[in-house]
């Protein structure tokens, strides 16, 4: 077996906060491609068709460790190309990212709902990532976890990317306490706390995940905080990590989440209304931190309208 070496750096910066992609050509035991030209129309002339590559290779926008490719170079597997996709026009989300802590190693941000964590699909510049990249001059900085789209409050970031496994590490290992908060309907004829346990599935491609029978793989705690006027505000304490699990969850109970465009059912797409945010806070995150193993607390400062 081959070992694959170290990628080489990249030789193009990144751009408004994003990195660059990456590619490894890949071996070609049918001798498919003569050329890079051929490879790169091959992968990519179905996202943006063949006159957009060859636009990009002439104006040199796929670059190597040598400077900008030649689409005629020989096709050569294990060689690297760097590009940077032509980014989708984005609505500017309208709301500020608070930093609750920063040192050295970490920062703990405050993300408002409506901002993607990671640059995907039509998410990229306006991306929790992106602008704290720009907002921070830190180029290194990358989650250590992701948090929903519409979902408020902490994300634990790492500033240099050789740190980011051990706290990556935490949070597969369940060592991170994560408490949120929602508001949603009160019902006197729930019986609350409970703890939720069920099976929790989400097809690709399918917007609502939802629960099934078979063996258990999603658990949170529910707790009723206050409620008035027939609007409660919860704890919510997940000992699981599935997609959407704590909106599925009180969707179940028949308590689902205010504004949640999707539980109990899907709204129709359309522009979104930045005026109506997902009632749902990533509240707090504890843990020992595996660099100085001290004990850490972090609380958002965002707060949602509701009672209590």
């Amino acid at each position: 077996m081959r070992r694959r070496t170290k990628a080489p750096s990249s030789p193009l910066p990144q751009r408004d906060g994003v990195d660059p992609v990456r590619v490894r050509l890949p071996e070609d035991p049918e001798r498919l491609w003569k050329t890079v030209r051929e490879h790169l129309i091959d992968r990519y002339a179905g996202a943006i068709g063949t006159e957009r590559v060859e636009e990009m290779l002439k104006s040199g926008r796929f670059v190597g460790t040598d400077g900008p490719v030649n689409g005629d170079d020989p096709y050569a597997a294990g060689r690297y190309v760097w590009f940077h996709r032509d980014f989708p026009a984005e609505r500017p989300v309208p709301f500020g990212i608070g930093v609750v802590y920063r040192d050295e190693r970490i920062v703990v941000a405050d993300k408002p709902h409506f901002l993607a964590t990671m640059p995907r699909g039509r998410h990229v510049t306006e991306t929790l990532l992106a602008r704290l990249r720009r907002e921070l001059a830190l180029p290194e900085l990358q989650p250590a976890h992701r948090l929903d789209r519409l979902t408020a409050g902490l994300v634990l970031c790492v500033v240099r990317s050789g740190d980011r496994g051990a706290y990556q590490t935490l949070f597969r290992d369940r060592a991170v306490r994560k408490e949120y908060e929602a508001v949603a309907p009160h019902d006197p004829a729930v019986a609350l706390p409970v703890t939720v346990r069920s099976r929790i599935e989400k097809e690709r491609g399918v917007m609502a995940a939802r629960e099934v029978p078979g063996e258990i793989n999603a658990e949170s705690r529910i707790e009723l905080l206050a409620h008035a006027d027939g609007i409660g505000r919860y704890r919510l304490v997940p000992v699981t990590g599935r997609t959407h699990q704590l909106r599925v969850h009180m969707n179940g109970l028949g308590l689902p989440i205010l504004n949640d465009p999707i539980y109990p059912r899907v709204r129709p797409d359309g522009p979104e209304d930045f005026s109506r945010p997902l009632h749902l806070l990533a509240r707090t995150l504890e843990f020992t931190d595996p660099f100085t193993g001290g004990a850490v607390r972090f609380e958002s400062r965002s707060t949602l309208s509701g009672p209590g």
